[in-house]
């Protein structure tokens, strides 16, 4: 199994936890998504996937960089504009 050192804001560098890798826990959540749907088709599984998984990051990538949102686009490789657009339609500003 793949493993990446996470660090927390409020954690030194060696404080490093072993989590899976991000791929590994997006593998699993689609799978688990597709069991639950048995025999019904998944439809439009993209587009879900991908709201699913934005808002959390940016929440996170915010809080990271202390609510800078230059940071933040220049981490996330957006440009500000995007990010504040991404922001609102989540309903993080």
């Amino acid at each position: 199994m793949n493993a990446v050192s996470l660090l927390r804001p409020d954690q030194g560098p060696d404080a490093a936890v072993s989590q899976p890798a991000l791929r590994e826990c997006v593998a699993r959540a689609v799978r688990r998504y597709l069991v639950d749907l048995d025999t019904q088709q998944a439809e439009g599984l993209f587009d879900f996937v991908m709201q699913e998984v934005e808002a959390p990051m940016l929440r996170e990538v915010m809080s990271w960089y202390g609510g800078n949102q230059s940071k933040a686009a220049l981490a996330l490789g957006i440009n500000r504009a995007t990010l504040r657009k991404k922001l609102s339609q989540h309903g993080l500003l």
